[in-house]
């Protein structure tokens, strides 16, 4: 019979006899891992602590931040290896068309595989001397940094190891300074020179040269102030080796108010005949 709790007129079950359960009471299991069954907290292991690490909003962020830059470093890497490079214009040799100070980016698919052309922009190497010796730089960790990202194209090679000049000779052409005008000759043909400087009247500079195979004859935009082939013919007689041209100069990058891109004035050269 069911006892009568006093002070209530409800029954209640009698206590359960010592070594048996409760009827009405669920009896819980113990997990396989050793855990509680349903209704009992979950220990606070590693893995707990990996999520809370998951959920926190600045090391996500320091996560996000981390694959941009690796992402960016590889791109800026692979462009500047085999598409673009940019270059820091120390020199007035090519004013107008380039000013001190100038950035510019340059396209490594030519001289190869895509072929020069007259009045291409380019920059090359200093194989032959043109260029006095530079100073050795002094190591630092500025230095290093500045280095590295100059090595993955986040920064211009300003390593005054270069020079920019105009290809106004391909291998074979015939290029004569001056005809009875005071105009340059390519294969016989008088070039109206619309990108030389037009602040100063160049200085006549007298020269005769066939351009051999593998070469190409340069000169700066801004004559009177560019020691190009015509100052060094007493070195691979003034010519570049098309081995070293890194390509063809194409856009200014900076400074913003400059942004444009680089012209090989083709109507200057329309007239000029294939070399024979």
């Amino acid at each position: 019979m069911p006892e009568i709790d006093p002070g209530s007129s409800e029954p209640r079950q009698a206590a359960a006899r010592p070594g048996r359960h409760a009827a009405q009471e669920p009896v819980s299991e113990v997990s396989a891992s050793g855990g509680t069954g349903p209704g009992s907290p979950a220990p606070a292991g590693p893995r707990r602590q990996e999520k809370a690490r998951a959920r926190n909003p600045f090391l996500l962020w320091l996560k996000e931040i981390a694959t941009v830059v690796v992402i960016a470093v590889v791109l800026s890497f692979l462009i500047k290896t085999f598409l673009f490079r940019a270059f820091y214009i120390p020199s007035e040799s090519m004013v107008n068309t380039l000013d001190i100070n100038d950035r510019i980016f340059v396209n490594l698919l030519v001289p190869e595989p895509f072929a020069l052309e007259r009045g291409d922009v380019v920059v090359f190497r200093d194989t032959k001397g043109w260029l006095p010796p530079t100073p050795q730089k002094a190591d630092g960790p500025f230095s290093v940094v500045e280095d590295g990202l100059t090595f993955v194209g986040l920064l211009p090679d300003n390593s005054e190891q270069h020079l920019v000049k105009r290809v106004i000779g391909l291998p074979g052409d015939h290029v004569v300074c001056c005809d009875a005008g005071g105009k340059i000759t390519v294969n016989g043909a008088a070039l109206d020179e619309t990108y030389v400087n037009p602040a100063e009247v160049p200085a006549v500079r007298t020269f005769d040269v066939v351009v051999p195979q593998g070469k190409v004859w340069v000169m700066g935009d801004n004559r009177n102030h560019s020691a190009d082939s015509r100052a060094h013919t007493d070195t691979n007689g003034g010519f570049v080796d098309t081995a070293d041209i890194e390509g063809k100069a194409a856009v200014i990058a900076w400074p913003m108010n400059r942004w444009a891109g680089l012209d090989n004035y083709p109507g200057v050269f329309k007239n000029v005949p294939s070399a024979g």
